[in-house]
């Protein structure tokens, strides 16, 4: 069966599709409108959106930006070079054998101080002891023979030769009796110089190879700090140099010392010298092995204006700062903005650091959030919460 279509739907559709002309028009009038108002109003609209545009005609992001701030001022500063160092015992060794054999005696308690000379252990020297007492036999007769010979020999009832090979003799068996002592006391282990010992690492009774361990010996006062700095700082280098040491086992406590000896080669791998600090130890804080901050003093105290390391913006082509100028003229908020400054900077103490150049006492600089501005940002300061500024810094978790 085939459908059919009423006549009055089908006179409805081709009404529908049939569109005025005047609606299109005014559809056309619209869309003009808006893009003329947009083009006559866009500062008005960029700036709700947070768009505007600069003195220059550039357009930037007039959103502002949390910051903190500080008014740069001049302060005494000390100059220095700075280095991670390794504590070095002046005369530390580990005590170990030269020859082979059974621990018969220990004589020392770990971590106690000793005196040079004194007995550390002793290996069992049974059998150089029999040895030796047959060689002293033989040294007696020996002895015996050449006083008998000598007196013959007064009374020409021998030949010189005979005398003379008594006397070879008895110095044979004097050099044997003094071999067989120095085996004795190389199986004496002792203390070789005034320090304080660590763990035993031998027991009683264990047979000792040649060059086994038995106990570490340092001696800590005074004690050496070794550090490294770059070729270019030789010539603000001397012997008796002030020189720091801080340590984070012992927080903000400064060690004090002088520069003991300057290495006259340098390193032709990194270009830097070993340069070597002599400490005063008496209560035995500093142990061989640790690391810490050193600071050498290599000027005068100046006076220069310091800056919290988190106000400076690091780049290859300068490092630079974020001066606060006057507020923003199109932003109705009157937000302050900033302008980047390019510096000259010094040396570095803790959270601080010099600059030298590019700014003036007074200027208010920008000391965090410096990643997120450029010339002319918007900045809103809130300086309830400033960033680190101490000389000499602790870790929170020290």
């Amino acid at each position: 069966m085939i459908p059919t279509i009423s006549p009055n739907v089908a006179v409805a559709k081709s009404k529908a599709s049939i569109k005025p002309p005047y609606i299109r028009a005014t559809l056309i009038a619209i869309l003009f409108l808006l893009v003329v108002a947009g083009l006559l109003f866009y500062p008005q609209i960029s700036q709700l959106i947070g768009f505007g545009p600069t003195e220059n005609g550039e357009t930037h992001d007039l959103r502002p930006i949390a910051v903190t701030t500080a008014v740069a001022a001049t302060c005494e500063w000390q100059s220095t070079l700075d280095a991670i160092g390794n504590v070095t015992a002046i005369n530390g060794v580990t005590v170990s054998t030269d020859l082979a054999g059974l621990v018969d005696q220990i004589a020392f308690t770990s971590g106690t101080p000793v005196k040079a000379g004194q007995l550390l252990a002793h290996l069992n020297t049974d059998q150089e002891q029999a040895q030796l007492e047959q060689a002293e036999a033989q040294l007696d007769l020996a002895l015996v023979m050449l006083h008998r010979n000598r007196e013959l020999l007064e009374k020409r009832s021998i030949s010189q030769s005979d005398y003379d090979t008594s006397e070879a003799t008895y110095r044979q068996d004097k050099a044997q009796v003094e071999q067989f002592r120095a085996l004795i006391a190389r199986k004496t282990l002792r203390a070789p110089f005034d320090g304080v010992l660590g763990i035993r690492q031998a027991n009683l009774g264990q047979y000792l190879n040649v060059g086994d361990p038995v106990v570490t010996l340092q001696s800590f006062d005074p004690i050496y700090v070794n550090f490294s700095l770059p070729q270019q700082n030789l010539s603000e280098l001397h012997v008796g140099q002030e020189t720091s040491v801080q340590l984070d086992a012992y927080g903000n406590d400064v060690f004090t010392g002088k520069i003991n000896a300057v290495n006259s080669l340098v390193d032709p791998a990194t270009r830097n010298i070993l340069v070597q600090a002599i400490l005063h130890n008496p209560d035995g804080r500093l142990r061989p092995g640790m690391f810490g901050q050193v600071s050498v003093l290599v000027s005068q105290r100046e006076e220069v204006i310091a800056l919290p390391l988190s106000s400076v913006h690091y780049a290859p082509y300068g490092d630079s700062v974020f001066i606060v100028s006057g507020a923003n003229a199109g932003s109705d908020k009157q937000f302050k903005t900033v302008k980047e400054q390019f510096v000259k900077l010094g040396g570095t103490r803790g959270d601080l650091t010099a600059v030298t150049s590019g700014i003036k006492p007074g200027d208010e600089v920008v000391t965090s959030g410096v990643f997120r501005l450029k010339s002319g940002s918007a900045i809103l300061v809130n300086n309830r919460i400033q960033p680190a500024a101490n000389t000499s810094p602790t870790p929170e978790n020290s």
